[in-house]
């Protein structure tokens, strides 16, 4: 558990040095190129790089970590109650490496890790701590790329058992959104299912105490990597036993995969970042919004609640003097209304600064009085609070820091 009396600050992990690791290299800023869309094509369901002959159980279900164990060790005839053993080792004991799982046999276990099996564990490189507890994991993976990862506790004793963790689901982002520190940093790969579920362990570890809520905001875009995010939902869901409902993805939208999630059926909350109330600007915060319009973004989302029942809410990054006045405020209430989401939730959200971008976060007033405009036309809006601002809070920031040297191809 953190010690928030004396919590510093900032407070460093001692291995925080920067890593000369290479990232992808940055990208500019501008229009929406051919090769941007090529990038972000081959990142749609890219299987991530993993370590050659290597069995990952961290994200499997207790039948399928039997069939991994068995896949990976046919001659071993392991009685059923093993995988019973193992999935708690996974789940409930956070253990991170299969030597590690007292419940088995010495030679058992170290049989298992000859045969290349894997928690699929990843340490943290570096944590920073913000005055109200929000804490911050540079999370290192296998090949030394860096993701973050954070640890939102609550505020107030009234809701002391609440635990949010904003998980990351690729190595940086390709949809290079103009406000997002993340995209500044390039993009490198999708994350395996492990190393997402592997994010909600470590802050269950940092805080000793249950997560309760996920929400999917971290670095990349989870609908282009939905081959590895589903199963992580899978498993959060079960495995680590967290409901549904509190389960948040958040996406700028990508074509075709509305659909794909809709036929899931899925009962966690879509979450759509909008950020702007029409094309042209949207266009200008989000150059991939060019291949993805806004009416048609709007128009999948109406079909996804057709099917599933299940409203998307929409996200709104409030930039200061430039998608905060009231004018933006009526032109979003009417554009919610025309696509058939009048009754939609709307979370603003003032912007946090990021190194690079030339923008501003808007004034409280300008935040409140965006707030009033909406619920004077009975739209339903949440200011949402600012966690963490001393902690380099802006999504990718800290990676960003840590990883210096681009790559030449």
């Amino acid at each position: 558990m953190v010690d928030k009396e004396s919590a510093l600050e900032h407070s460093i992990s001692e291995n925080s040095a920067p890593l000369e690791i290479p990232r992808a290299k940055g990208v500019r800023d501008g229009v929406w190129t051919k090769r941007d869309a090529e990038v972000v094509e081959q990142a749609l369901d890219a299987p991530p790089k993993l370590k050659k002959d290597a069995t990952y159980l961290l994200g499997l279900s207790e039948e399928a970590v039997a069939d991994a164990i068995m896949a990976a060790m046919p001659d071993a005839n392991l009685p059923a109650y093993r995988a019973k053993q193992v999935h708690k080792a996974l789940y409930a004991q956070h253990v991170r490496d299969v030597r590690d799982i007292t419940t088995l046999s010495k030679q058992l276990r170290q049989d298992m890790h000859e045969a290349g099996i894997r928690i699929g564990r990843s340490p943290v490189h570096k944590t920073v701590v913000a005055a109200d507890g929000t804490t911050k994991f540079l999370v290192r993976l296998h090949d030394d790329r860096l993701v973050e990862t954070v640890g939102i506790p609550a505020l107030n004793k009234s809701e002391k058992e609440r635990l949010t963790v904003c998980v990351s689901s690729q190595v940086g982002c390709p949809l290079r959104c103009t406000f997002c520190a993340t995209g500044k940093g390039g993009f490198a790969r999708n994350l395996a299912t492990h190393e997402i579920v592997d994010q909600l362990l470590t802050v269950e570890e940092h805080f000793g105490q249950r997560v309760t809520n996920v929400v999917f905001m971290g670095m990349g875009e989870p609908l282009l990597n939905l081959r590895n995010v589903l199963p992580a939902l899978r498993s959060m869901n079960k495995d680590v036993g967290i409901g549904a409902r509190h389960l948040t993805l958040s996406t700028v939208g990508v074509p075709n995969t509305l659909k794909r999630l809709a036929e899931r059926n899925l009962q966690s909350t879509l979450a759509v970042s909008l950020h702007a109330p029409n094309q042209k600007l949207r266009e200008q915060l989000v150059p991939s919004a060019k291949a993805y319009p806004i009416e048609a973004l709007l128009d999948d989302c109406a079909k996804y609640f057709a099917v599933t029942r299940r409203r998307v809410s929409f996200e709104y990054a409030l930039l200061g003097g430039v998608n905060d006045q009231m004018e933006h405020a009526d032109e979003l209430v009417s554009t919610l209304r025309k696509h058939g989401h009048g009754g939609a939730h709307v979370n603003l959200i003032p912007w946090n600064s990021v190194e690079g971008a030339e923008f501003r976060r808007p004034s409280a007033a300008a935040v409140r009085s965006f707030k009033h405009r909406l619920e004077t036309a009975n739209a339903q809006c949440t200011i949402r609070i600012s966690r963490g601002l001393d902690a380099a809070a802006a999504c990718g920031q800290l990676r960003n820091a840590n990883q210096k040297i681009p790559l030449t191809t």
